[in-house]
């Protein structure tokens, strides 16, 4: 095989993308079509909480052309990081959405279902063999850590999916996947250069992203060589150009030079862009470099409490004056009020002053209106709705100096005015697991759907 084509349809699956990019992109003929749908961005909460933070009908709605397409060409379609964050809760969601949309298409396939969720026990186990190290700046892994997580997964390389690919299954379903190993498995496994298909998964993970004007919900088409590869926007709209694919490779990325995943890295000293006629891009000169060891990413979430927040807008230009020891005194009667509560946070954010950037802010200079979330986290729903109450009607008749008027300090945009947003996690296992087998920890179910 001379060239092997790649359509990537949209950013995220659920982000969407129009039927006139993912046609062009099936005039091309593609040997595989591959979806990312998952990301750590939206924060920690979707992976504890088991829940996907795309909604259901879009995804089944990218789903219904996805499969109907690759089925109807006889051609793979992969799914990585699955229901957002890949753990058995959202594999599962996903797959319920491909039998619903095979139901209706009256249609059936041979289903892979990949997943990633790492026993508490055996990571337990590892742990203390001295086989779990930190990944980047983060404490080592203790016990207690891993046994209050709620759901461990670890990032599959391409191994899992090759095998799938290797036993015939029509459609995968990954649970959490480096996002660029369900763009390069068929490659890999065709015999492509490894460097080269893991560099396209890279840009293609994100689609149109990589374009110029960027989106998120538009397709990318790969064709990759033995000796290169070469991107093209489907839209007459978007053009892939020397600037926007170069970024798109240094995206989420710490060193310019040096892209590691499972396995190895790529090093990209050495890499070149071309633009070619008809806004399309040429990249080459991309290595890996494999490690020693090979090591998976962990990745884990742990419930830290519950939280209630309210919104208020703030116009006095006294009190926006003074916000800061307002809050501060507020946040002081809250202490006193609740002395035999120790165990809440309570956060003021101050949009229209440092709301964005906290401390790190370099022009700290308040706006002429604030708008102020106010935060409480606690053990259970009940105290922080009492923290938030309390702090909010405390600060909206809080007596400032200067203070002109006895009615309210706040506008309310909404009633009720706290809003209880249930449970909170955050992040505790990033983490990098030294395993003898690539497909070791990831178990695989063949179904004929």
């Amino acid at each position: 095989m001379s060239e092997l084509r790649i359509l990537s349809p949209t950013a995220i699956l659920g982000y969407g993308f129009p039927l006139s990019s993912f046609q062009a992109g099936l005039d091309r003929d593609p040997h595989v079509i591959a979806v990312d749908a998952g990301s750590t961005d939206p924060g920690p909460y979707y992976l504890g909480a088991g829940k996907s933070f795309t909604q259901r009908a879009p995804v089944k709605r990218d789903l219904h052309y996805l499969i109907q397409a690759a089925l109807e060409r006889r051609i793979p379609l992969i799914i990585g990081t699955a229901g957002g964050s890949g753990a058995k809760p959202h594999v599962d969601w996903t797959v319920s959405i491909v039998r619903e949309v095979l139901g209706e298409l009256k249609a059936t396939a041979k289903l892979a279902v990949i997943y990633s969720d790492v026993d508490r026990d055996f990571l337990l186990k590892e742990q203390r063999r001295g086989r779990v190290q930190p990944l980047g700046p983060v404490d080592d892994l203790t016990e207690e850590e891993i046994s209050e997580s709620v759901h461990i997964v670890a990032q599959m390389g391409l191994e899992p999916i090759m095998q799938a690919l290797e036993e015939g299954a029509q459609i995968i379903v990954a649970g959490r996947a480096y996002d660029p190993t369900v763009f390069a498995a068929l490659p890999v496994l065709k015999g492509y250069d490894l460097a080269l298909a893991l560099h396209m998964g890279k840009i293609l993970e994100c689609a149109a992203i990589a374009a110029s004007p960027g989106s998120g919900s538009d397709s990318l088409f790969g064709y990759l060589h033995d000796d290169c590869f070469v991107l093209e926007a489907l839209n007459p709209e978007r053009t892939c150009t020397k600037l926007s694919v170069a970024a798109h490779t240094l995206y989420e990325k710490s060193d310019p030079y040096s892209l590691p995943g499972p396995g190895g890295r790529l090093d990209l000293r050495q890499t070149n862009f071309q633009e070619l006629p008809g806004g399309k891009v040429k990249v080459w000169g991309t290595r890996f470099v494999p490690t020693e060891k090979y090591f998976l990413k962990l990745e884990g979430a742990r419930r830290v409490g519950f939280r209630t927040i309210s919104i208020a807008g703030v116009r006095d230009p006294i009190m926006i004056s003074q916000i800061d020891e307002i809050i501060a005194a507020v946040k002081e009667r809250v202490a006193d009020n609740f002395r035999d509560l120790r165990d809440y946070q309570l956060h003021v954010h101050r949009y229209g002053k440092d709301g964005v950037m906290g401390s790190l802010e370099p022009q700290a200079q308040p706006a002429h209106e604030l708008g102020l979330v106010m935060e409480a986290v606690a053990p259970t729903q009940e105290i922080a709705d009492t923290i938030c109450s309390f702090f909010r009607s405390t600060l909206l008749h809080y007596g400032y100096p200067g203070r002109k008027s006895t009615a309210g300090n706040l506008a309310f945009p909404y009633s009720p005015s706290d809003i209880s947003a249930g449970a909170v996690y955050r992040f505790n296992v990033y983490h990098l697991l030294e395993v003898d087998d690539p497909k070791g920890l990831f178990s695989m179910e063949i179904r004929e759907e």
